[in-house]
């Protein structure tokens, strides 16, 4: 997926202002793709999302030092939505191979039954005997579906995360990060600190 252009950059400008602008970039770029991973078939979107989350997650750790406390914790929850979807995507990628690996193996078998039977009319059923990756089919079968599975598992985890991300609204607060100007001690005295749930903390006790 090509990454949005940035625009306004501003070599005269604070490094700050800058990036403020291109983690408002790679915040829009995330949010993209809403409401399409909502949905388990989608799976083009996901794996862009995954995608847009590591550009954003990239940008925060050479970053957030330069905005309010809350983008340490944004830069924390950008890479658990960008772990939980890699894991998505490897499952998206494994199951073709495994059933190409299936349909290649069954076609072995079937022309090599048909070379048993010779120039006979029929094929003779203890010819079926003879099928050489009988066992392979089964344990290639079961791989399926467990991925299948774990599959499942995961999407239903990043709807769980990906809701708890808007209840507390993350971008919103991200978005009023990149409004702050800390002081390098202020930032020092009190980092982000991460919370379930997708909750952006400030580190600074009630």
């Amino acid at each position: 997926m090509k990454a949005r252009r940035v625009k306004g950059l501003d070599p005269s400008a604070s490094l700050a202002d800058n990036a403020e602008r291109i983690v408002r970039t790679r915040l829009d770029e995330l949010y993209s793709f809403t409401p399409k991973v909502l949905n388990p078939k989608q799976v083009k979107a996901l794996h862009d999302m995954r995608i847009a989350a590591k550009r954003l997650r990239y940008v925060l750790e050479v970053t957030a030092f330069c905005f309010g406390p809350c983008a340490g914790t944004a830069l924390q929850r950008a890479k658990e939505l960008q772990d939980l979807l890699g894991e998505i995507h490897d499952c998206d990628e494994m199951l073709p191979l495994v059933r190409a690996a299936v349909r290649d193996l069954r076609h072995a078998d079937v022309y090599g039954l048909v070379e048993l039977a010779a120039d006979e009319d029929d094929l003779a059923p203890a010819l079926g005997a003879a099928v050489g990756h009988a066992d392979a089919y089964g344990g290639l079968e079961v791989l399926a579906v467990w991925l299948e599975a774990r599959r499942m598992l995961l999407f239903e985890r990043f709807l769980d995360r990906w809701k708890g991300l808007e209840r507390n609204d993350f971008r919103g607060q991200l978005e009023r990060a990149l409004a702050e100007r800390p002081e390098p001690d202020e930032a020092n005295q009190h980092p982000a600190q991460p919370t379930n749930d997708g909750q952006v903390s400030s580190g600074v006790p009630a």
